[in-house]
Protein backbone atom coordinates (compact mmCIF):
# COMPACT_ATOMS: atom_id res chain seq x y z
CA UNK A 1 0.00 0.00 0.00
CA UNK A 2 1.47 3.29 -1.11
CA UNK A 3 1.91 5.98 1.52
CA UNK A 4 1.66 9.69 0.79
CA UNK A 5 2.34 12.56 3.17
CA UNK A 6 -0.78 14.42 4.28
CA UNK A 7 -0.95 18.11 4.82
CA UNK A 8 -3.49 19.55 6.89
CA UNK A 9 -1.98 17.68 6.61
CA UNK A 10 0.73 14.85 7.41
CA UNK A 11 0.13 11.29 8.48
CA UNK A 12 -0.11 8.87 5.61
CA UNK A 13 -3.31 7.64 4.05
CA UNK A 14 -3.40 4.46 1.94
CA UNK A 15 -3.96 4.68 -1.80
CA UNK A 16 -5.11 1.64 -3.70
CA UNK A 17 -6.21 -1.76 -2.40
CA UNK A 18 -7.71 -5.10 -3.43
CA UNK A 19 -11.19 -5.50 -4.92
CA UNK A 20 -13.29 -8.67 -4.81
CA UNK A 21 -14.64 -9.48 -8.28
CA UNK A 22 -18.42 -9.95 -8.34
CA UNK A 23 -21.29 -9.35 -10.74
CA UNK A 24 -21.80 -5.91 -9.18
CA UNK A 25 -18.19 -4.92 -9.50
CA UNK A 26 -18.14 -6.15 -13.10
CA UNK A 27 -21.08 -3.89 -13.97
CA UNK A 28 -19.39 -1.01 -12.18
CA UNK A 29 -16.26 -1.68 -14.17
CA UNK A 30 -18.23 -1.55 -17.43
CA UNK A 31 -19.71 1.83 -16.38
CA UNK A 32 -16.23 3.05 -15.59
CA UNK A 33 -15.05 2.05 -19.07
CA UNK A 34 -17.94 3.95 -20.65
CA UNK A 35 -17.17 7.00 -18.51
CA UNK A 36 -13.51 6.75 -19.46
CA UNK A 37 -14.34 6.81 -23.17
CA UNK A 38 -16.25 10.06 -22.69
CA UNK A 39 -13.41 11.44 -20.60
CA UNK A 40 -10.89 10.67 -23.33
CA UNK A 41 -13.05 12.55 -25.81
CA UNK A 42 -12.88 15.57 -23.50
CA UNK A 43 -9.10 15.19 -23.26
CA UNK A 44 -8.98 15.17 -27.05
CA UNK A 45 -10.89 18.48 -26.97
CA UNK A 46 -8.27 19.85 -24.59
CA UNK A 47 -5.55 18.77 -27.01
CA UNK A 48 -7.30 20.58 -29.87
CA UNK A 49 -7.57 23.81 -27.85
CA UNK A 50 -3.96 23.53 -26.67
CA UNK A 51 -2.73 23.12 -30.23
CA UNK A 52 -4.79 26.09 -31.43
CA UNK A 53 -3.34 28.30 -28.68
CA UNK A 54 0.19 27.01 -29.35
CA UNK A 55 0.08 27.78 -33.07
CA UNK A 56 -2.24 30.79 -33.40
CA UNK A 57 -1.98 32.91 -30.26
CA UNK A 58 -0.80 36.48 -31.00
CA UNK A 59 2.50 35.86 -29.18
CA UNK A 60 4.41 32.60 -28.77
CA UNK A 61 3.22 31.14 -25.45
CA UNK A 62 5.31 29.22 -22.92
CA UNK A 63 3.96 25.72 -23.54
CA UNK A 64 4.98 24.34 -20.16
CA UNK A 65 3.21 27.23 -18.45
CA UNK A 66 0.09 26.49 -20.48
CA UNK A 67 0.06 22.89 -19.25
CA UNK A 68 0.77 23.93 -15.64
CA UNK A 69 -2.05 26.47 -15.76
CA UNK A 70 -4.44 23.89 -17.17
CA UNK A 71 -3.54 21.42 -14.41
CA UNK A 72 -3.91 24.08 -11.73
CA UNK A 73 -7.24 25.17 -13.19
CA UNK A 74 -8.51 21.60 -12.97
CA UNK A 75 -7.43 21.25 -9.34
CA UNK A 76 -8.58 24.66 -8.11
CA UNK A 77 -12.02 23.99 -9.59
CA UNK A 78 -12.43 21.17 -7.03
CA UNK A 79 -12.11 23.17 -3.80
CA UNK A 80 -10.02 26.05 -2.39
CA UNK A 81 -7.29 23.76 -1.02
CA UNK A 82 -6.46 21.55 -4.02
CA UNK A 83 -3.75 22.96 -6.29
CA UNK A 84 -0.69 22.28 -8.39
CA UNK A 85 2.72 23.24 -7.03
CA UNK A 86 5.60 23.77 -9.44
CA UNK A 87 9.05 22.53 -8.44
CA UNK A 88 9.93 25.74 -6.55
CA UNK A 89 6.61 25.91 -4.70
CA UNK A 90 7.01 22.26 -3.74
CA UNK A 91 10.51 22.90 -2.37
CA UNK A 92 9.23 25.91 -0.41
CA UNK A 93 6.44 23.79 1.06
CA UNK A 94 8.94 21.13 2.11
CA UNK A 95 11.09 23.77 3.82
CA UNK A 96 8.04 25.07 5.65
CA UNK A 97 6.93 21.66 6.90
CA UNK A 98 10.46 20.57 7.87
CA UNK A 99 10.83 23.74 9.90
CA UNK A 100 14.53 24.09 9.10
CA UNK A 101 16.53 25.67 6.29
CA UNK A 102 19.87 27.21 5.42
CA UNK A 103 19.67 30.84 6.45
CA UNK A 104 20.64 33.64 8.81
CA UNK A 105 18.17 33.43 11.67
CA UNK A 106 16.21 36.67 11.21
CA UNK A 107 12.46 37.09 11.54
CA UNK A 108 11.50 39.85 9.11
CA UNK A 109 8.43 41.72 7.92
CA UNK A 110 7.65 44.19 5.14
CA UNK A 111 6.90 47.74 6.22
CA UNK A 112 6.42 50.65 3.80
CA UNK A 113 8.13 48.66 1.06
CA UNK A 114 11.18 47.96 3.25
CA UNK A 115 12.34 44.72 4.87
CA UNK A 116 12.37 45.27 8.62
CA UNK A 117 13.90 42.97 11.22
CA UNK A 118 11.32 41.82 13.77
CA UNK A 119 13.87 39.96 15.86
CA UNK A 120 17.06 37.95 15.41
CA UNK A 121 16.73 34.35 16.61
CA UNK A 122 19.04 33.50 19.51
CA UNK A 123 22.33 31.77 18.74
CA UNK A 124 22.17 32.23 14.96
CA UNK A 125 24.47 34.09 12.53
CA UNK A 126 22.18 37.14 12.73
CA UNK A 127 22.22 37.42 16.52
CA UNK A 128 25.99 36.81 16.73
CA UNK A 129 26.58 39.53 14.09
CA UNK A 130 24.70 42.04 16.23
CA UNK A 131 21.65 42.50 13.99
CA UNK A 132 18.91 44.19 16.04
CA UNK A 133 15.14 44.41 16.02
CA UNK A 134 13.88 47.30 13.84
CA UNK A 135 17.00 47.27 11.62
CA UNK A 136 16.09 47.97 7.99
CA UNK A 137 17.75 45.71 5.39
CA UNK A 138 18.46 47.90 2.37
CA UNK A 139 20.46 45.50 0.19
CA UNK A 140 21.36 41.81 -0.05
CA UNK A 141 24.65 40.96 -1.78
CA UNK A 142 24.75 44.54 -3.13
CA UNK A 143 21.30 44.17 -4.71
CA UNK A 144 18.77 46.76 -3.46
CA UNK A 145 15.83 45.30 -1.55
CA UNK A 146 13.51 48.14 -2.63
CA UNK A 147 11.10 46.73 -5.20
CA UNK A 148 11.29 43.14 -3.96
CA UNK A 149 8.38 41.55 -2.13
CA UNK A 150 8.96 39.86 1.21
CA UNK A 151 9.18 36.33 -0.22
CA UNK A 152 11.77 37.41 -2.79
CA UNK A 153 13.89 39.06 -0.10
CA UNK A 154 13.64 35.99 2.14
CA UNK A 155 14.64 33.71 -0.77
CA UNK A 156 17.79 35.80 -1.28
CA UNK A 157 18.76 35.52 2.39
CA UNK A 158 18.24 31.76 2.45
CA UNK A 159 20.67 29.43 0.73
CA UNK A 160 23.07 26.51 1.16
CA UNK A 161 24.60 26.02 4.61
CA UNK A 162 28.16 27.47 4.83
CA UNK A 163 27.56 29.90 1.95
CA UNK A 164 27.93 33.61 2.67
CA UNK A 165 25.70 36.63 2.21
CA UNK A 166 26.31 40.35 2.72
CA UNK A 167 23.60 42.62 4.15
CA UNK A 168 23.54 46.38 4.20
CA UNK A 169 21.52 47.64 7.17
CA UNK A 170 20.16 51.04 8.07
CA UNK A 171 19.93 51.50 11.82
CA UNK A 172 17.84 54.20 13.40
CA UNK A 173 20.59 55.64 15.57
CA UNK A 174 23.37 55.36 12.97
CA UNK A 175 24.06 57.93 10.24
CA UNK A 176 25.90 55.48 7.99
CA UNK A 177 24.64 52.05 6.93
CA UNK A 178 26.08 48.97 8.62
CA UNK A 179 27.51 46.28 6.32
CA UNK A 180 27.50 42.74 7.72
CA UNK A 181 28.84 39.57 6.10
CA UNK A 182 27.27 36.38 7.45
CA UNK A 183 27.68 32.66 6.84
CA UNK A 184 24.45 30.70 6.53
CA UNK A 185 23.73 27.93 9.01
CA UNK A 186 20.91 25.45 9.54
CA UNK A 187 18.10 27.47 11.10
CA UNK A 188 15.26 25.79 12.93
CA UNK A 189 11.93 27.59 12.97
CA UNK A 190 10.48 27.87 16.46
CA UNK A 191 6.84 26.84 16.12
CA UNK A 192 6.38 26.91 19.92
CA UNK A 193 7.26 29.76 22.25
CA UNK A 194 7.04 29.16 25.98
CA UNK A 195 6.91 31.70 28.76
CA UNK A 196 5.83 31.81 32.38
CA UNK A 197 3.23 34.29 33.59
CA UNK A 198 3.50 33.88 37.35
CA UNK A 199 2.26 30.36 38.10
CA UNK A 200 0.82 29.83 34.59
CA UNK A 201 2.68 28.37 31.63
CA UNK A 202 1.88 29.94 28.26
CA UNK A 203 2.64 27.92 25.11
CA UNK A 204 2.18 29.86 21.87
CA UNK A 205 1.96 27.41 18.95
CA UNK A 206 2.31 29.27 15.63
CA UNK A 207 2.32 26.35 13.16
CA UNK A 208 2.41 22.57 12.95
CA UNK A 209 5.70 21.61 11.31
CA UNK A 210 8.07 18.73 12.05
CA UNK A 211 9.46 20.60 15.08
CA UNK A 212 6.15 21.35 16.83
CA UNK A 213 5.73 18.39 19.18
CA UNK A 214 9.37 18.48 20.27
CA UNK A 215 9.07 22.23 20.88
CA UNK A 216 5.90 21.71 22.91
CA UNK A 217 7.45 18.99 25.06
CA UNK A 218 10.57 21.08 25.67
CA UNK A 219 8.42 24.10 26.52
CA UNK A 220 6.33 22.16 29.05
CA UNK A 221 9.47 20.76 30.69
CA UNK A 222 11.07 24.21 30.84
CA UNK A 223 8.01 25.89 32.33
CA UNK A 224 7.41 23.09 34.84
CA UNK A 225 10.99 23.41 36.04
CA UNK A 226 10.92 27.22 36.05
CA UNK A 227 7.63 27.58 37.93
CA UNK A 228 7.89 24.41 40.02
CA UNK A 229 5.85 21.27 39.36
CA UNK A 230 3.78 21.74 42.51
CA UNK A 231 3.17 25.45 41.85
CA UNK A 232 1.93 25.34 38.23
CA UNK A 233 -1.71 26.49 38.18
CA UNK A 234 -2.19 25.36 34.60
CA UNK A 235 -1.24 25.94 30.98
CA UNK A 236 -2.55 28.19 28.21
CA UNK A 237 -2.20 26.68 24.72
CA UNK A 238 -2.45 29.64 22.35
CA UNK A 239 -3.54 28.47 18.87
CA UNK A 240 -4.87 31.82 17.68
CA UNK A 241 -4.04 32.65 14.05
CA UNK A 242 -2.32 29.27 13.68
CA UNK A 243 -3.15 28.20 10.09
CA UNK A 244 -2.36 24.51 10.65
CA UNK A 245 0.27 22.22 9.15
CA UNK A 246 1.08 18.54 9.56
CA UNK A 247 -1.64 16.13 10.65
CA UNK A 248 0.74 13.84 12.52
CA UNK A 249 1.96 16.79 14.58
CA UNK A 250 -1.62 17.77 15.44
CA UNK A 251 -2.20 14.20 16.64
CA UNK A 252 1.00 14.20 18.72
CA UNK A 253 0.22 17.60 20.28
CA UNK A 254 -3.30 16.40 21.20
CA UNK A 255 -1.84 13.16 22.59
CA UNK A 256 0.52 15.20 24.79
CA UNK A 257 -2.47 16.13 27.01
CA UNK A 258 -4.61 12.97 26.75
CA UNK A 259 -4.34 9.61 28.49
CA UNK A 260 -6.68 7.68 26.21
CA UNK A 261 -9.40 7.91 23.59
CA UNK A 262 -9.73 8.83 19.93
CA UNK A 263 -8.07 12.04 18.76
CA UNK A 264 -9.35 12.31 15.20
CA UNK A 265 -10.60 10.18 12.33
CA UNK A 266 -10.13 10.79 8.62
CA UNK A 267 -12.76 9.56 6.14
CA UNK A 268 -12.27 9.56 2.40
CA UNK A 269 -14.57 8.60 -0.48
CA UNK A 270 -13.97 4.90 0.16
CA UNK A 271 -15.14 3.65 3.56
CA UNK A 272 -12.28 1.15 3.78
CA UNK A 273 -9.78 4.02 3.82
CA UNK A 274 -11.14 5.44 7.09
CA UNK A 275 -8.41 5.89 9.68
CA UNK A 276 -8.73 6.50 13.41
CA UNK A 277 -5.96 7.89 15.58
CA UNK A 278 -6.01 7.34 19.34
CA UNK A 279 -4.06 8.69 22.29
CA UNK A 280 -1.41 6.74 24.15
CA UNK A 281 -1.16 6.99 27.93
CA UNK A 282 0.99 9.78 29.32
CA UNK A 283 -0.05 13.41 29.91
CA UNK A 284 2.99 15.70 29.74
CA UNK A 285 1.34 18.18 32.13
CA UNK A 286 0.32 15.51 34.69
CA UNK A 287 -3.32 16.54 34.49
CA UNK A 288 -2.83 20.27 35.01
CA UNK A 289 -5.77 22.47 33.89
CA UNK A 290 -5.66 23.66 30.29
CA UNK A 291 -7.17 26.60 28.44
CA UNK A 292 -6.90 26.56 24.64
CA UNK A 293 -7.19 29.92 22.85
CA UNK A 294 -8.70 29.97 19.34
CA UNK A 295 -10.01 32.64 16.97
CA UNK A 296 -11.03 33.10 13.36
CA UNK A 297 -7.46 32.47 12.22
CA UNK A 298 -7.17 29.06 13.94
CA UNK A 299 -7.52 26.50 11.16
CA UNK A 300 -7.03 22.91 10.21
CA UNK A 301 -4.48 21.19 12.48
CA UNK A 302 -5.26 23.79 15.18
CA UNK A 303 -8.91 22.78 15.02
CA UNK A 304 -8.00 19.10 15.35
CA UNK A 305 -6.21 19.83 18.64
CA UNK A 306 -8.97 22.11 19.94
CA UNK A 307 -11.68 19.64 18.90
CA UNK A 308 -9.99 16.66 20.53
CA UNK A 309 -9.37 18.44 23.83
CA UNK A 310 -12.88 19.90 23.82
CA UNK A 311 -14.63 16.58 23.13
CA UNK A 312 -12.66 14.84 25.88
CA UNK A 313 -13.37 17.76 28.25
CA UNK A 314 -9.63 17.99 28.82
CA UNK A 315 -9.48 21.75 28.18
CA UNK A 316 -11.66 24.82 28.13
CA UNK A 317 -11.75 26.33 24.63
CA UNK A 318 -11.80 30.12 24.90
CA UNK A 319 -11.91 32.92 22.32
CA UNK A 320 -13.97 33.15 19.13
CA UNK A 321 -15.17 30.58 16.58
CA UNK A 322 -12.38 28.92 14.59
CA UNK A 323 -11.93 28.99 10.79
CA UNK A 324 -13.73 25.76 9.89
CA UNK A 325 -11.30 23.84 7.65
CA UNK A 326 -12.28 20.22 8.13
CA UNK A 327 -10.50 18.58 5.20
CA UNK A 328 -7.21 16.77 4.66
CA UNK A 329 -4.87 17.32 1.71
CA UNK A 330 -2.48 14.73 0.33
CA UNK A 331 0.76 15.94 -1.25
CA UNK A 332 1.56 13.79 -4.29
CA UNK A 333 5.08 14.37 -5.69
CA UNK A 334 5.38 14.35 -9.50
CA UNK A 335 9.03 13.45 -9.94
CA UNK A 336 10.94 16.61 -10.78
CA UNK A 337 7.78 18.41 -11.87
CA UNK A 338 6.48 19.64 -8.54
CA UNK A 339 3.52 18.08 -6.75
CA UNK A 340 -0.25 17.92 -6.56
CA UNK A 341 -2.02 19.02 -3.39
CA UNK A 342 -5.30 17.08 -3.43
CA UNK A 343 -8.13 17.03 -0.91
CA UNK A 344 -8.55 13.33 -0.10
CA UNK A 345 -10.52 13.17 3.16
CA UNK A 346 -12.59 14.99 5.73
CA UNK A 347 -11.65 14.75 9.38
CA UNK A 348 -13.93 14.28 12.37
CA UNK A 349 -13.45 15.07 16.05
CA UNK A 350 -13.70 12.23 18.63
CA UNK A 351 -17.46 12.76 19.02
CA UNK A 352 -17.93 12.40 15.26
CA UNK A 353 -18.28 16.12 14.48
CA UNK A 354 -17.23 17.48 11.13
CA UNK A 355 -16.24 21.11 11.62
CA UNK A 356 -16.02 21.72 7.86
CA UNK A 357 -17.40 25.21 7.11
CA UNK A 358 -18.67 25.40 10.70
CA UNK A 359 -15.62 25.82 12.87
CA UNK A 360 -15.29 25.07 16.57
CA UNK A 361 -17.39 27.18 18.90
CA UNK A 362 -15.47 28.05 22.06
CA UNK A 363 -16.79 26.92 25.44
CA UNK A 364 -16.38 30.51 26.55
CA UNK A 365 -16.61 33.31 23.99
CA UNK A 366 -14.41 36.32 24.72
CA UNK A 367 -14.37 39.22 22.25
CA UNK A 368 -11.42 41.58 21.94
CA UNK A 369 -11.71 45.35 21.93
CA UNK A 370 -11.14 46.19 18.26
CA UNK A 371 -9.42 49.51 17.42
CA UNK A 372 -11.65 51.85 15.41
CA UNK A 373 -9.38 51.69 12.36
CA UNK A 374 -9.66 47.87 12.26
CA UNK A 375 -13.38 47.48 12.88
CA UNK A 376 -14.93 45.48 10.07
CA UNK A 377 -11.49 44.33 8.93
CA UNK A 378 -10.68 41.98 11.82
CA UNK A 379 -12.90 39.05 10.77
CA UNK A 380 -11.81 36.18 8.54
CA UNK A 381 -14.13 34.83 5.86
CA UNK A 382 -13.81 31.39 7.34
CA UNK A 383 -14.01 28.23 5.26
CA UNK A 384 -17.70 28.88 4.58
CA UNK A 385 -16.74 32.14 2.86
CA UNK A 386 -14.35 30.49 0.39
CA UNK A 387 -15.70 29.96 -3.11
CA UNK A 388 -16.06 26.28 -3.98
CA UNK A 389 -15.59 24.98 -0.43
CA UNK A 390 -16.75 21.49 0.49
CA UNK A 391 -20.33 21.59 1.74
CA UNK A 392 -21.32 20.39 5.19
CA UNK A 393 -25.02 19.89 5.80
CA UNK A 394 -26.15 22.77 3.60
CA UNK A 395 -25.73 26.52 3.81
CA UNK A 396 -28.07 26.88 6.79
CA UNK A 397 -25.73 24.87 9.01
CA UNK A 398 -22.56 26.61 7.87
CA UNK A 399 -20.96 29.43 9.82
CA UNK A 400 -18.80 32.31 8.63
CA UNK A 401 -15.53 33.49 10.13
CA UNK A 402 -14.90 35.37 13.34
CA UNK A 403 -12.45 37.96 14.59
CA UNK A 404 -8.75 37.14 14.22
CA UNK A 405 -7.47 40.25 16.03
CA UNK A 406 -4.89 39.88 18.80
CA UNK A 407 -3.79 43.08 20.56
CA UNK A 408 -0.01 43.62 20.30
CA UNK A 409 0.04 44.56 24.00
CA UNK A 410 -0.57 41.43 26.14
CA UNK A 411 -1.95 43.67 28.89
CA UNK A 412 -4.88 44.50 26.55
CA UNK A 413 -5.42 40.92 25.34
CA UNK A 414 -8.83 40.14 26.86
CA UNK A 415 -8.74 36.49 25.76
CA UNK A 416 -5.35 35.85 27.34
CA UNK A 417 -6.33 37.67 30.53
CA UNK A 418 -9.58 35.67 30.70
CA UNK A 419 -7.54 32.46 30.38
CA UNK A 420 -5.39 33.52 33.36
CA UNK A 421 -8.49 34.29 35.42
CA UNK A 422 -10.06 30.96 34.50
CA UNK A 423 -6.98 28.97 35.50
CA UNK A 424 -6.71 30.80 38.79
CA UNK A 425 -10.34 29.91 39.48
CA UNK A 426 -10.25 26.16 38.79
CA UNK A 427 -9.27 23.30 41.06
CA UNK A 428 -6.00 21.48 40.42
CA UNK A 429 -6.49 18.80 37.79
CA UNK A 430 -9.88 20.17 36.65
CA UNK A 431 -10.63 21.11 33.07
CA UNK A 432 -13.76 23.16 32.41
CA UNK A 433 -15.76 22.70 35.58
CA UNK A 434 -16.25 26.11 37.14
CA UNK A 435 -17.63 28.40 34.44
CA UNK A 436 -20.83 28.09 32.44
CA UNK A 437 -20.17 27.81 28.68
CA UNK A 438 -21.82 30.37 26.40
Amino acid sequence: MRKLSLLILGAAIGAGGATMVSQTSLLSGMSAIAASADTYRQLSLFGDVFEKVRTDYVEKPDESKLVESAINGMLTSLDPHSSYMDAKSFRDMQVQTRGEFGGLGIEVTMEDGLVKVVTPIDDTPASRAGILANDIITSINDEPVQGLNLNQAVDKMRGPVNSSVTLKIQRKEAKDPVVVKLTRETIKVRPVRARAEGDIGVLRVTQFNEQTYDGLRTGIEKLTSEIGADKVAGFVIDLRNNPGGLLDQAIMVSDAFLERGEIVSTRSRNAEDTQRFSAKSGDLTKGKPLVVLVNGGSASASEIVAGALQDHKRATILGTRSFGKGSVQTIIPLGGNGAVRLTTARYYTPSGRSIQAKGIDPDIEVLQDIPDELKGKDETKGEAGLRGHLQNGGDKEERGGSSAYIPPDPAKDKQLLAAYDLLHGVRKGAANTTMTPN
